[in-house]
Parts: structure tokens; sequence; C-alpha cells
């Protein structure tokens, strides 16, 4: 039986100023049962207000707002709760736009085309700890590291040190996450809450230098921590 405190939903919180899309994506969070629909605003500055006086773990930002700039209410809510996961879910594709994001404080990019489930998913791994990007953007940052490279600019940082080894739980974890089970199923096998696995998954992200569950699993099966 798991020893650890009992886990609460994840509190997700959004900003989307077109009802329709602000309702199916509220209607996705609600459908989850690990998700708690925190709150839901049309505005920038109605979103600001609420993380005022209210927490939440994972804030989904559109850009494209009425009253303001997305950027603008990322910004606000990061210094507001540093610990909230800020991501984008936008049509702006565009290169300006997702520095300006991710600068101010965001953790993930996506664009409005991806489906409920992917969103979900995303919303997961965002609040495991990685930065889900949608694989536009993540080709258009490849072409910019490309363009840099080229340009004989630094592609990269070195690295500073040895990839920290991962602790036995955090293979056990990572090898039954590359099998497809879920949190929860993972949380049932080995006994644990699936708060606990979250904060294996987090600590695998942090060393393999992993943005996702595909990244951290191709990292370590390259590392041959996991077959």
């Amino acid at each position: 039986m798991p020893t650890d405190a009992p886990d609460r939903p994840i509190r997700v919180a959004l900003v989307e100023d077109d009802p329709a899309i602000r309702h199916r994506l509220s209607q996705a969070i609600l459908a989850t049962a690990s998700f708690e629909l925190a709150g839901q605003f049309g505005t920038g500055a109605e979103a600001v207000a609420w993380m005022r006086l209210h927490r939440a773990d994972v804030m989904l930002v559109d850009l494209g707002l009425p009253d303001c700039d997305g950027v603008d209410v990322i910004t606000a809510c990061h210094q507001l709760q540093p610990d909230c996961q800020l991501m984008v879910v936008t049509m702006f594709a565009d290169e300006r736009h997702m520095l300006q994001a991710f600068e101010a404080g965001a953790s993930g990019y996506l664009l409005k085309d991806g489906s409920d489930r992917e969103l979900v998913e995303h919303v997961q791994h965002l609040h495991a700890g990685g930065s889900p990007i949608s694989p536009l953007i993540a080709r258009q940052m490849l072409r910019r590291w490309q363009g840099d490279a080229e340009r004989g600019r630094p592609a990269a940082p070195a690295l500073a040190h040895e990839i920290e080894p991962l602790t036995s739980k955090e293979t056990e974890v990572l090898d039954l996450v590359a099998k497809g089970l879920t949190y929860v199923e993972v949380a049932a096998q080995l006994g644990v809450a699936v708060s606990t696995v979250r904060t294996h998954v987090r600590g695998v992200y942090g060393k393999l230098g992993a943005h996702n569950k595909t990244e951290a699993v191709f990292e370590a099966r390259q590392l041959g921590l996991i077959r």
C-alpha cells in the first residue's frame, strides 16, 4: 500500500478568449480524473487577478488575447507563482512568439491543432517536469539551431559534467513508462503514490536533459540504462 500522502488532482487553469475553444479545453480537463479545472478566463486581466488569490499547478495560456499580449500574462503569472507550470496553447507558430513565450517563463508551447487526448498527455508531461512542444515548433527550433551552427555560433552549450546516474527507482519507473504503463499503473505496480512516480519522472527528465517521455526513453536506451 502507498505510504505517502494521498494524491490530489493536478489543478489546471486556462485563459482563452474564444468561447468555443475554451469550452473544448475545459471539457478535456474535466473529463480527466487526475485533473481539476481550477479556473477558466476569457481575458488576461481576469487570469492574473485570479492568480493573485488562488493557486494552480498548470496554466494554459493563449497568446492572442483581447486585452493584452499572452506573453504579459505568462510573465505576471510566473512572477506570482514560480512553481506553476505555464504552457502556451495558440495559433501563433512563428519564432518571435515562441522565443518571447519561453523567455517570459513558459515551459511548453502547443499549437491548437492537437487532439484533446494529446493535450491531456502534454499537461501530464509538463507537470512531471517535461517541456511539451508541438512538432512544428520543434522543427523551427531545429532550423534556428542549424542556422546558428552554420553561421559559426555555438549550437548548444557543452556539457559541464557527465550525466548524473539514475537511481534504481528512477530506472525502474522509466522502464515501466517505456513499456507503455500510465503513471497510475506504475504507481499501483510499485506500491507508491502517483505523486512519487511524478517525482521520479522529474528526476529522470532533469538528469537526461529530456523534455518529454519519448526523449527520456530514447536517451536512456542510447545510454544502455533500459532496454
